[in-house]
């Protein structure tokens, strides 16, 4: 069993910046691919970022250069900096594991509870 739990989301004004921390326990596997995905209201989930275990990064088009993810593997954490928020970027950020590191979106099989983020003009 592998409990993903986020930590750090909240609110900013446009142009801020947040970051976002995923810890991993149970048993989890350094060999998993680790990923952020989000939901706003009233949309469909997408995702935004993942990392492989060598630091191998994919990111979705519309972060733009704005965020990076990155892990640690002694502990399993995963981070996303946000920087230059965006209204748009108001949403429930979650944080997910694909245990077989699948090397697509739709691989990731586990999940956490997810953080809210909010931007406000």
């Amino acid at each position: 069993h592998v409990d993903l739990v986020e930590s750090g989301g909240g609110s900013v004004q446009a142009g801020g910046s947040l970051r976002l921390s995923c810890k991993a326990s149970g048993i989890v596997y350094h060999s998993y691919c680790l990923g952020w995905f989000r939901q706003g209201l009233g949309k469909k989930r997408e995702a935004v970022a993942s990392i492989g275990q060598y630091g191998r990064t994919r990111y979705a088009e519309f972060v733009k250069g704005r965020f990076t993810i990155s892990r640690t593997n002694t502990e399993i954490i995963v981070s996303l900096q946000m920087n230059s928020l965006e209204v748009e970027d108001t949403g429930r950020y979650y944080c997910a594991a694909d245990s077989k590191c699948t090397g697509s979106w739709e691989g990731f099989d586990i999940w956490g509870q997810g953080t809210q983020i909010t931007v406000s003009s």
